[in-house]
């Protein structure tokens, strides 16, 4: 069942513009340590892999609706790829407990992500389901 869905759409010339103007504080206080080795190794597209992470922690704060508030920080969201190369999303902190307490008794999480960028936008979706755990036999 879906319990949650957001999006969202980044200008990627502002994240270049904050990137710019803050520099280090900026990305220090809004992405990962993982999120920042996969921007800073791609400096042709450096900001548009910012936007696109960006975009990413705005739609999971849609998708557990808190937005950035009840203990919900940018950094407690962070995007990761899956063994296949697809996106997804490790959470700590606020965005996780927010997160398991959403999903109802006897089902676990499951977070799907995708992001695309096309000069000058970002965009991100996400869609939270719980699936049902399996019964032991």
């Amino acid at each position: 069942m879906i319990v949650g869905i957001g999006s969202d759409l980044c200008n990627i010339e502002r994240i270049k513009a904050s990137l710019e103007r803050f520099g280090d504080r900026f990305v220090a206080r809004v992405f990962t340590d993982v999120e920042r080795a996969k921007a800073e190794s791609r400096p042709f597209t450096r900001a548009g892999t910012y936007a696109k992470r960006f975009a990413a922690k705005e739609a999971f704060s849609k998708a557990v609706g808190t937005g950035f508030k009840r203990g919900v920080f940018m950094r407690d969201i962070g995007v990761v790829n899956q063994t296949s190369g697809a996106p997804t999303l490790a959470l700590t902190g606020g965005a996780k407990e927010r997160l398991d307490a959403l999903i109802p008794a006897g089902h676990r999480a499951q977070v799907h992500l995708t992001m695309t960028d096309d000069h000058p936008f970002a965009q991100a979706f996400v869609i939270i389901t719980a699936v049902p755990l399996e019964k032991d036999r």
